[in-house]
């Protein structure tokens, strides 16, 4: 079956507010989102890493960009009673397992509270229709087994950061259960949960295709904690089209849609840590020296999705193989090593993927 478009001429002039825009994956929305004619508001507390994706790509000078802490209630409604979004995809938070086990304070404020606090913001505001709460697949109660987690499984996650996107799981399901359910023009609320992604512009600490590309860049080792780790991989478009194409089925169709999605990849594209660094570094035509890298905290060893839903309900399928992730992603770091116009690039990858 032929997957769902976006579609442009419904996001022309529809105010976004999105959240953790300054972010990898944020930026990549952005993008998107000013290339089908959307306003958007982005709200971060940093741009979080030098470089970035969202400073290579020169996206300030494109949007309203505000700088403010998710857990901040009272600027957030200040920014929705200001400029009066449509659609908020909520995509802030301390997103790293590394640093949630460091600093399990922060991690749960930002990612719980941060999210009661966007929430409580929007219930008050006349003019949000459709919000979407980006989560994640480690929000399951991981069994460790290559059978893909179907989105009314048990929630639970073992480590600070796993655990505190099943609290945000928890807490969109209680607003849209008593704050968001008599009016199905308003406050149409979502969850959204992917698997590891990849794609150019990503320079988190800790993170694997970070670590590659410096590695291949600087002709060092690299430390990997979990070789053996399988995980669903997936390139940064395939997820970023899902939360897409539900925001229209949320604004068109209201409470129909308003509940957990997955969006991972096909199962062919759960690979080991090792098996991901084989291949970048074939493709970059370079080979990289491996060290195991010593670490006290528990590591999922598999983990996968099933997406039947979203595929049979939005009609939404992973257009990118692994490979093709991997050779995206390779190409664009290397265009930015190369000093090349990187909004020009990254604009190009967006462009060729909505063509296929």
């Amino acid at each position: 079956m032929e997957s769902l478009e976006v579609t442009p001429s419904f996001w022309k002039n529809k105010r976004v507010l999105l959240t953790g825009h300054t972010g990898f994956k944020g930026s990549w929305l952005t993008l998107w989102l000013k290339k089908v004619g959307a306003e958007v508001i982005g709200y971060s507390n940093s741009i979080p890493t030098t470089p970035s994706l969202y400073e290579s790509s020169g996206i300030n000078s494109d949007i309203i960009s505000i700088i403010g802490d998710i857990r901040d209630l009272s600027k957030l409604q200040n920014t929705l009673s200001e400029y009066n979004p449509e659609i908020i995809i909520h995509m802030a938070a301390q997103s790293l397992v590394n640093n949630s086990y460091n600093d399990p304070i922060e991690t749960y404020s930002t990612n719980i509270m941060g999210t009661v606090n966007l929430f409580e913001a929007a219930r008050k505001s006349s003019d949000v229709s459709v919000i979407i709460n980006v989560t994640s697949d480690k929000c399951y109660e991981n069994k460790e087994t290559m059978n893909g987690y179907v989105e009314t499984d048990q929630l639970g996650g073992y480590d600070p950061y796993s655990n505190s996107k099943a609290c945000s799981e928890l807490i969109t399901s209680s607003f849209r259960n008593s704050f968001f359910n008599d009016d199905p023009s308003k406050n149409n609320l979502a969850s959204v949960r992917a698997g590891n992604i990849i794609g150019g512009g990503d320079w988190s600490e800790n993170r694997l295709i970070p670590d590659i590309m410096k590695s291949l860049k600087n002709n060092i080792s690299l430390k990997i904690r979990n070789p053996n780790g399988i995980r669903p991989w997936q390139h940064v478009l395939d997820p970023l089209n899902g939360y897409l194409i539900l925001a229209e089925h949320l604004w068109n169709d209201g409470h129909k849609f308003s509940e957990a999605w997955n969006f991972g990849p096909e199962s062919d594209s759960l690979k080991p840590v090792s098996w991901i660094v084989d291949k970048i570094s074939a493709y970059w035509n370079n080979s990289i020296k491996l060290e195991n890298s010593e670490h006290n905290f528990h590591e999922t060893h598999v983990l996968s999705l099933d997406c039947s839903k979203s595929k049979s309900r939005l009609n939404w399928n992973p257009k990118l193989s692994l490979i093709d992730s991997i050779e995206l992603t390779v190409d664009w770091y290397e265009a930015f090593y190369n000093k090349s116009d990187m909004r020009k690039i990254t604009e190009q990858q967006i462009n060729d993927f909505t063509l296929l």
